[in-house]
C-alpha cells in the first residue's frame, strides 16, 4: 500500500508532461509513468497484446509479434466504442503494474504519470494533481512535428482527451507550457519545492 505523498501529472497529449517528468526526477522525485508502462503491457508475448488482437483482428499485429502502434491509434481514435473496449484491456493491467513499481521506486515523493488521468479515473491513493496545461494550438503543432501526423488526426486525438476545462477543474497546481523550454523547468521547480515541504509534512504526521 503507498503511504508516500503522491502527485498525479497529467496533461493533454504533447502538453510537455515528459518535460516536467523528467524534471522532477531529476530534482528527486520517485516517478512512475504509465505511458511506458502500457509499452511494456502491448509488447511481444504480454497477454495484453494477445488480447488485443483477439479483439481488434490480427491485422494489427506485425509479423514480428510486434504491436502495429499507428494502426490502433488511427481504428480506436475513430471509434468511440472500439477505444472503450481497449482501455478495459490495458487500464487496470496499467493500474496494478504502476503501483507495483511504485513501491520499488525511491524518492522524496512520489510522481505518477498519467495521460488519462481524468478520463480514466486513476485517482485513488493521489494525494495533489498538476496538470500541464498548452494552448490547443500549440498541441496541434507539437504534435504534428513530433508524430508527423495529419492536422485531423491531431485535432481526433485531442477530441478523444479530456478538455483543458475539465483537466483544470481537478488541478491543484497548473502550470501553462505556452513559452521556452526554460521557463516550464523554472515553474516545475517551484512546485517540486511545494511537494517536497508536503510530503515532509505527510511523514512527520
Amino acid at each position: 500500500m503507498n503511504t508516500r505523498f503522491t502527485v498525479g501529472l497529467t496533461g493533454g497529449i504533447a502538453s510537455g508532461k515528459s518535460l516536467a517528468a523528467d524534471r522532477l526526477a531529476s530534482l528527486g522525485a520517485a516517478v512512475v509513468d504509465t505511458d511506458v508502462i502500457s509499452r511494456e503491457q502491448t509488447a511481444a508475448g504480454m497477454p495484453a497484446l494477445a488480447e488485443i488482437g483477439r479483439e481488434f483482428g490480427a491485422g494489427l499485429i506485425r509479423g514480428n509479434g510486434t504491436l502495429d502502434r499507428a494502426r490502433l491509434r488511427e481504428h480506436v481514435f475513430s471509434n468511440p466504442e472500439a477505444r472503450k473496449r481497449l482501455e478495459a484491456i490495458l487500464h487496470p493491467r496499467i493500474r496494478k503494474a504502476a503501483w507495483e513499481r511504485a513501491g520499488r521506486t525511491a524518492g522524496s515523493y512520489l510522481v505518477m504519470v498519467v495521460p488519462l488521468l481524468v478520463e480514466t479515473g486513476f485517482i485513488d491513493g493521489i494525494d495533489r494533481v498538476l496538470v500541464i496545461d498548452a494552448p490547443r494550438k500549440l498541441q496541434i503543432g507539437r504534435l504534428r512535428e513530433r508524430d508527423g501526423v495529419t492536422r485531423g488526426q491531431a485535432m481526433a486525438i485531442l477530441a478523444s482527451q479530456a478538455s483543458r476545462r475539465q483537466r483544470r477543474a481537478m488541478a491543484d497546481d497548473v502550470i501553462l507550457n505556452d513559452g521556452s523550454r526554460r521557463r516550464l523547468i523554472g515553474k516545475v521547480d517551484e512546485v517540486h519545492a511545494v511537494y517536497v515541504r508536503q510530503a515532509k509534512v505527510l511523514r512527520e504526521h
